[in-house]
């Protein structure tokens, strides 16, 4: 994250700050990790306290199915419900006490404001288009944009018209940039695939100066609370610091390959506290003349693999549909479908776009996963001899 001015702002922080009629402005600190974290300054027309009422919480929390899970399992995104309601709409698929994930396929635009109080959030654009505006400015998304949301905005999100799919992710701790593609002053670094001029800040518009009733939907510890407040939660005149939402598209993730097959850490795009979120892109294959570009058989001993396909033909897989989540537990040996290394040999290039996230501990699978989940995909390494030949066939 870098520095971003937007807005009016005093010269020193923490002092007297007026509008040019003489009305006070409000400062707000918002960040997170107590006063250790990354955080911006904020400057409100009013004071962002004012609470008007708050209703009964509605309890969200999903219901676990599989609580202990050692076995492959593909889930057919594409028969996940669509809801009007952006919220929801949101189907937790597997979770554990790091981050919660699924998919969303909300219909309508946002006409209340929302905050989740807890969890930082990555929405990835898989179908649609829109604007999601926060109280520190405007990101307009499509195909595959990540929008990261810090906890504590408040937020709406329009839509462009109903058709509209989202990958999400709920995480308990900040998404940050990997470390190791940042120095010590934050900047990332040459090798890093990608950069500052990838990272999309908010369009700062001018504040609102509205009083009445606002609905803002609060989320916390798997309940959602209905807060009205006395003023518009857009009120922001200016703000600076490093804590803001953002964007960035996976077609600006630079792969990084090599003569042969390199494992998915360099596939990394964003981490937290125990797991991290990969991007598999469009990239030229491995160019040693023996190279096997089908990724080897391998544990993941200490993490689950959850991979989300979004675009293209996935060259490890066979079968496998767009919006299809596939889950490798950790200590399960996984690897190339049957016939599908045979294939890669001697490839030059993939078209494969895929969402990765390894948590560090063992996801449990909800009600919502088992609704969808095709059993047949844990047996789909069983060779067939007479599937192989007719694949080799059609080369």
């Amino acid at each position: 994250m870098r520095y971003i001015q937007s807005g009016k702002i005093p010269p020193k922080r923490h002092t007297v700050f007026k509008s040019e009629e003489g009305a006070y402005y409000y400062e707000q600190l918002f960040g997170t990790e107590g006063f250790h974290g990354i955080s911006s300054l904020l400057y409100h027309i009013h004071r962002p306290t004012q609470i008007k009422s708050i209703g009964k919480p509605k309890d969200v929390t999903p219901k676990i199915a599989v609580p202990k899970n050692v076995t492959p399992r593909m889930f057919k995104g594409m028969n996940v419900s669509a809801e009007d309601d952006f919220l929801d709409s949101r189907k937790i698929l597997m979770l554990n006490n790091d981050l919660k994930m699924g998919l969303a396929k909300p219909r309508k635009s946002t006409d209340y404001f929302y905050k989740n109080a807890e969890c930082d959030e990555l929405l990835y654009i898989h179908q649609g288009s829109g604007t999601l505006k926060t109280f520190v400015g405007n990101l307009h998304f499509s195909f595959g944009d990540y929008l990261i949301i810090p906890r504590g905005t408040i937020y709406q999100i329009q839509f462009s018209d109903e058709n509209n799919v989202l990958f999400v992710l709920e995480s308990h701790s900040p998404i940050y940039t990997p470390k190791r593609y940042r120095n010590e002053f934050g900047q990332l670094l040459e090798h890093s695939p990608f950069c500052e001029r990838d990272v999309v800040a908010p369009e700062f518009f001018e504040p609102k100066d509205e009083k009445g009733e606002f609905l803002i939907k609060v989320k916390k510890e798997n309940q959602i609370w209905d807060f009205v407040y006395a003023t518009h939660p857009f009120d922001v005149v200016g703000w600076d610091g490093y804590f803001y939402p953002y964007k960035f598209n996976i077609k600006n993730f630079e792969p990084i390959t090599g003569r042969i097959h390199l494992p998915p850490p360099i596939h990394q795009n964003f981490e937290a506290h125990n797991f991290v979120v990969c991007s598999f892109v469009a990239r030229m294959y491995d160019y040693h003349p023996l190279a096997v570009p089908a990724p080897y058989n391998h544990s993941n001993i200490d993490s689950d693999e959850v991979l989300f396909y979004t675009e293209g033909d996935f060259m490890s897989r066979n079968h496998i549909d767009l919006m299809d989540f596939t889950l490798h537990p950790g200590g399960i040996v996984h690897g190339p479908h049957p016939g599908a290394m045979e294939r890669s040999i001697g490839k030059k290039f993939t078209e494969e776009y895929a969402v990765m996230v390894d948590p560090f501990r063992p996801l449990q699978l909800t009600e919502e996963a088992m609704k969808v989940e095709d059993p047949s995909y844990a047996f789909s390494w069983l060779e067939n001899e007479e599937n192989y030949l007719h694949d080799r066939s059609q080369e």
